[in-house]
């Protein structure tokens, strides 16, 4: 595997994760099968992107839930609110009266109010957390933004896809068996952010994988697996618990 075919690699999984610049892909490009290993690190710059906002809003001397929220605002301009519309429509498609109807309900575009309360109480639980964060937690920002994608591809990688079509059907495509070496750089940005972060970083990595698996037995016992909006679910939720312990522990 060249350098180029990586980068190349890295750069698609940030097409698909941000709304930021990438450029054009030479041919032959990449697979999101074989990009999904750079979700992780697609998570470092835009945790550390978020902390400087909020470092800098707080030196400005704004009030502490303002700043938070203009760090949550950068992440979802960044994304372009991918995660928040899965968040949202997996919300909605749990008041669906079986598998068929919650797919077809997770498919529409409209957000019903299942997903409005769900993403209130995100933003709102997520916003009054970092309040409440110390400006020097620049290592417990990369966490939580690096470790939530990372429970984006344990899920893609350990549940089957609930469809025959969609993101999660093509990044799940010819996946194989559980991959170790695919995992192994989120799990060594983990670890080097758990370094930096110190003990404390053991409790947000634990609350964050209890709310990883509970996801998964949800969407595997209501849908049948994942699809796009499950892993877009698993990011925010993740993310949220991980703001959540951040500022409980740090």
């Amino acid at each position: 595997m060249t350098q180029r075919r990586r980068l190349d690699e890295l750069r698609l999984a940030a097409m698909m994760l941000t709304r930021v610049p990438m450029g054009r892909l030479a041919d032959p490009a990449p697979t999101l099968t074989q990009a999904r290993w750079a979700f992780p690190l697609v998570g470092l710059p835009l945790g550390l992107v978020a902390w400087a906002l909020f470092a800098g809003a707080t030196a400005l001397g704004l009030p502490t839930l303002t700043t938070a929220l203009a760090a949550l605002a950068a992440l979802a301009m960044l994304t372009g609110g991918l995660h928040h519309d899965g968040f949202a429509d997996f919300a909605d498609g749990m008041g669906g009266r079986d598998r068929a109807h919650r797919l077809e309900i997770m498919r529409d575009s409209r957000v019903g109010s299942y997903g409005v309360i769900a993403l209130i109480f995100a933003v709102g639980l997520s916003a009054s957390a970092l309040g409440t964060v110390s400006t020097s937690a620049w290592a417990g920002f990369a966490l939580v933004s690096v470790a939530s994608r990372f429970a984006m591809l344990v899920l893609l990688d350990t549940l089957p896809p609930a469809r025959d079509d969609g993101l999660g059907r093509m990044a799940a495509e010819a996946r194989g068996a559980l991959p170790w070496g695919v995992w192994l750089p989120g799990l060594v940005m983990i670890a080097f952010t758990v370094l930096l972060c110190g003990p404390a970083a053991i409790a947000v990595l634990a609350a964050m994988a209890l709310v990883a698996s509970l996801v998964a037995r949800l969407a595997h016992r209501t849908l049948g697996g994942q699809t796009g909006d499950v892993l877009g679910a698993v990011q925010l939720a993740t993310e949220t618990v991980g703001w959540m312990t951040l500022a409980a522990t740090l």
